[in-house]
């Protein structure tokens, strides 16, 4: 079963190269997000993740945003774009990465050199004008991916998009659980993990649900960069269900996430 999962995931990586090299050049913005929103939730089937998308009543999202989530897994990007699909912006790492670095380059993600001043600057502009064209741009504010269970603080810095575009922050809050609603630790994608184990452990976990919910939406008119992100790690902490206590990165927790009580209907894509 393993060997086949592989094999399946080797080749939809092939022909998504393929749609990037030769369809996309000939079609226009639209059309490229029905195949990445397609590609995105097909490779999410292959890996066995149910996508399960919610939002919160009275939380319609508005027309543009800078939208962000916190980070677990490089399933992130694919769970969101199955949903609706962004550019994001991502440590230049990745770029490097296998077939995933190249198919995330031609779908518009924005690549960021950690600790360079003067990249952030380049991004910072690029994210504005992307937002102002008209395109959805999502960031991972923790900088860097958490065990499920725990919220590292967020990053300010690229905050100040939104407000320079005069658009307001769309927090979404995601997790991945398993058959008992508990968190699925195959998702974690942390310490010295490497991306080759990381995929095949994800293969040879069985049944994973991706839950990814939209939050309210904060407006930025008025606000400092940093009150944003502690405004966001707030929504996207509330979200997830998590106490205070959890959200000191020097905590763990396990077994059943916070939150797991009767919510919204949850709408399966």
């Amino acid at each position: 079963m393993l060997v086949f999962r592989v094999l399946r995931m080797v080749v939809h990586l092939f022909v998504g190269m393929a749609i990037c090299a030769f369809i996309f050049p000939l079609i226009g913005p639209a059309r490229r997000e029905g195949h990445i929103r397609r590609w995105s939730h097909q490779l999410l089937g292959i890996c066995g993740i149910k996508l399960v998308v919610r939002a919160l009543p009275g939380t319609p999202a508005p027309p543009r945003a800078l939208i962000v989530a916190n980070h677990i897994s490089w399933l992130d990007i694919f769970v969101v774009n199955s949903m609706q699909p962004c550019r994001f912006v991502a440590k230049s790492d990745i770029r490097s990465w296998p077939f995933i670095g190249w198919l995330c380059a031609k779908t518009g993600t924005i690549f960021i050199s950690r600790g360079k001043a003067s990249d952030v600057r380049r991004i910072f502009k690029g994210i504005v004008e992307s937002i102002e064209a008209g395109d959805r741009v999502a960031f991972f504010p923790e900088g860097t991916t958490a065990a499920q269970g725990k919220l590292l603080p967020f990053h300010a810095n690229l905050f100040e998009a939104a407000l320079d575009a005069k658009v307001p922050v769309q927090p979404y809050a995601l997790r991945y659980l398993d058959a008992q609603g508990n968190y699925h630790s195959a998702a974690d994608f942390i310490g010295d993990t490497t991306i080759v184990e990381s995929i095949l452990a994800v293969l040879q976990a069985g049944a994973i649900t991706a839950e990814l919910t939209q939050l309210p939406s904060i407006p930025t008119e008025g606000a400092h960069r940093r009150e944003l992100a502690v405004a966001a790690r707030k929504v996207v902490a509330d979200g997830l269900g998590y106490l205070p206590e959890d959200l000191n990165p020097a905590s763990a927790s396990a077994g059943n996430p916070p939150g797991t009580e009767p919510g919204p209907q949850a709408a399966p894509q």
